[in-house]
């Protein structure tokens, strides 16, 4: 047995089922192995952000990691940015990064980088395999890192003669690190601020997100007079709908965010991080809260912030949970295309137990709000602001969950910089429905020069113009394999949409707005 083969084998027993892969030449003998060690499904990325942004997709969803197979440090390079989103997500990952031999790289051939520097910034572990004997172990304990203390990227690096030697050994499973406890003064801090009768905002993120610990904070809510928010970015993967908790989302803009927690003397984290603003202004604060507000920490992204939430009710005598009421939606006959017009539409189209991936940017900002009464539903938004995550985070996230409709909100520019995730949905038949914000320009580029109060001349708005010429979005996806229409109004958009969900495989609707 090569290396390889230990390393597929192994994977395999620590219950890595998925590979995205973008393979190379240092690659091969991964590849080879795929046949001689078969139960792998392999899924082509024809470029590394797709790979990463797929994996990134699969990991929130699963729950468990996939592993990314990339050539080399350009290899890596070209996937950082996704990895970057996927590490502020907590998304667990293993990424296979080949290299060349170890003999050959004294010769500083052309691909020889500096792989463990650049897998270092978006890692929780690294490590270079230096010798056969080592894969399978070395291979065990990054899926172990991946999955330990609420999910990361473990970045593993496999020289080329390390793969194609014999005397390679599968191992067992490293079983992974549990969570750390909820500290026993943290709790009776956050209960104390609970007590003292001035108003306090629980700001939840990541593993808070998910319905059972909403419920939890929803009884401590319901028990104190508590506000329930969330970051902007506000992590992973959200569940979110009718019966479940409703959530505020901190607005984007600096000052509106502010503004929303100016009243709040107390902030009480549960796998959040204190607020600051997404960028600095001229002359706007960079944290958030107001200036006297006291910030608890109750839970840390890695805790187990469900039991955390679970302790606090208890602390404060919370009754039992409630199911959330709300409206369903209505579709809004006869309105104008708007960005509150189609979310209100998508909001009432969305189908049960959909997956909905948010990367709307300016166009898609009414959409989370609106959509907190629809069916229920899981929302995972691009965590990090690198975009270029929407269109593979899709796809990885329909490989995790057959059966569920993915609505992937897409913003023009922002689906140009992996477009070529269309054919990887095509290719695998994933339930995909796309639907692309034709607005012709960076909009949110140009908000942000008029935020920094700079005069926007003929030079600078020709930079965020797409309209010279028109991007072709139907040719376009129809050219990677993805049926596709058109809609411009709202009436024939919700058409599109049914009919993209009454059929298997990926549809793309471009909205011109």
């Amino acid at each position: 047995m090569n290396g390889a083969e230990a390393l597929v084998l192994t994977l395999l027993k620590s219950g890595v089922e998925v590979c995205f892969a973008n393979p190379g030449t240092s690659e091969m003998h991964f590849v080879a192995a795929l046949d001689r060690a078969p139960g792998m499904r392999c899924i082509l990325g024809l470029a590394e952000g797709v790979v990463t942004g797929a994996a990134d997709g699969y990991g929130r969803m699963a729950g468990k990691p996939a592993v990314t197979l990339l050539h080399c440090g350009p290899g890596l390079a070209n996937g950082l940015a996704n990895l970057h989103n996927a590490r502020r997500a907590q998304t667990a990952i293993v990424n296979l990064v080949g290299d060349v031999a170890t003999y050959h790289r004294v010769l500083d051939p052309p691909l020889v980088t500096d792989i463990e520097s650049l897998a270092r910034p978006v890692s929780a572990w690294v490590r270079t395999v230096p010798e056969v004997l080592r894969v399978g172990g070395d291979a065990a304990a990054a899926v172990a890192a991946a999955r330990s203390q609420g999910g990361g990227i473990a970045t593993l690096i496999l020289p080329s003669d390390v793969c194609w030697g014999p005397g390679g050994v599968p191992a067992d499973p490293v079983p992974p690190c549990p969570p750390p406890a909820v500290d026993d003064a943290a709790l009776e801090g956050a209960a104390l601020a609970l007590a003292s009768g001035e108003p306090a905002v629980l700001l939840l993120g990541g593993p808070a997100l998910r319905a059972g610990a909403l419920a939890q904070a929803a009884r401590v809510a319901a028990a104190t007079g508590a506000t329930l928010m969330a970051p902007f970015l506000s992590g992973g993967r959200m569940e979110r709908g009718r019966g479940r908790a409703s959530v505020q989302r901190l607005p984007y803009p600096v000052d509106q965010a502010v503004a929303a927690l100016a009243p709040f003397k107390h902030l009480i984290l549960a796998g959040a991080s204190r607020p600051v603003a997404f960028f600095a202004y001229p002359g706007k604060p960079s944290r958030l809260e107001r200036p006297d507000a006291q910030v608890h920490l109750l839970a840390r992204p890695e805790q187990d912030c469900a039991q955390a939430l679970e302790r606090l009710a208890g602390r404060v005598g919370a009754g039992p949970a409630a199911p959330a009421r709300g409206v369903p939606p209505e579709f809004p006959a006869g309105a104008p295309i708007g960005p509150g017009s189609v979310a209100q539409a998508v909001a009432a189209l969305l189908p049960e137990q959909a997956v909905v991936v948010d990367e709307g940017v300016t166009f898609g900002l009414p959409f989370f709000g609106v959509c907190g009464t629809a069916a229920p539903h899981d929302w995972l938004q691009v965590t990090g602001g690198a975009i270029g995550l929407g269109l593979p985070m899709a796809a990885g996230a329909a490989v995790a969950a057959p059966g569920r409709r993915v609505v992937s909100l897409e913003a023009d520019g922002s689906a140009l910089y992996t477009v070529q995730a269309l054919w990887t949905q095509a290719r695998e038949k994933l339930d995909v429905t796309t639907v692309i914000f034709a607005n012709r320009k960076y909009a949110i580029l140009m908000g942000e020069l008029l935020a920094t109060g700079a005069v926007p001349g003929p030079t600078a708005a020709s930079l965020f113009d797409l309209g010279a010429p028109a991007i072709d979005w139907v040719g376009l996806a129809a050219g990677f394999g993805v049926e596709a229409a058109r809609a411009d109004s709202l009436e024939r958009f919700r058409d599109l949409f049914r009919h993209a969900g009454s059929r298997p495989g990926p549809f793309l609707i471009e909205l011109e707005v």
